[in-house]
């Protein structure tokens, strides 16, 4: 018995190199677009609806998330998404990989999160090929204005990403970070 060929969608899952015009990954990329075109169309004030939309896009979500739109995604079945999160305006999550959000975590406008990432060597990128790694951002977790996570990066419980920052390795819990590359500014304690 041989061993059946991963497709684009499992490869690109588990980190390995995908390619990203394979049709069920445009599929599920247009299916995508159609949800968040029909969101657009959805009252403000109508929180039943764009919850049974979210849970719906998401591959998971509570009752007590907010997002402002803008809002764009690529698949948003890898984005996992825990309770009491609020996304602001004009947010970008690129999901070829698992994205997984904590508990009450605050994401300021114009952040980006980026899993897919494509190969430092010209000609593997210019294939067309890319690969993805996975974000988690820990719980109680604030990303100010502007931050850029990038592929593969784990925040710890408790951090604050400062405004503009680019967060390209781990940061651990309980600290303010920030810079181009983020780096630890302080540990933070309960005081304000």
């Amino acid at each position: 018995m041989t061993a059946s060929t991963p497709t684009e969608l499992e490869k690109m899952i588990s980190g390995k190199d995908y390619n990203p015009t394979d049709p069920e990954l445009s599929r599920k990329r247009w299916q995508a677009r159609e949800m968040l075109n029909e969101w657009k169309g959805i009252p403000y004030q109508d929180w039943t609806e764009k919850r049974k939309l979210w849970q719906r896009l998401f591959g998971h979500t509570s009752n007590d998330l907010t997002i402002e739109l803008p809002f764009l995604c690529d698949y948003g079945f890898n984005i996992h998404l825990g309770k009491k999160v609020f996304i602001n305006f004009d947010c970008i999550f690129l999901d070829s990989a698992p994205i997984h959000i904590g508990d009450r975590v605050m994401i300021a406008p114009s952040v980006k999160i980026f899993t897919a990432s494509h190969s430092l060597n010209h000609r593997q990128r210019n294939s067309g090929v890319e690969f993805a790694n996975p974000i988690s951002i820990g719980s109680d977790v604030w990303i100010g204005g502007g931050a850029i996570i990038n592929p593969g990066v784990t925040i710890g419980d408790r951090s604050v990403i400062g405004s503009g920052s680019v967060v390209t390795r781990h940061i651990p819990a309980d600290v303010l970070a920030a810079g181009n590359p983020a780096r630890v500014i302080k540990t933070l304690n309960d005081s304000r």
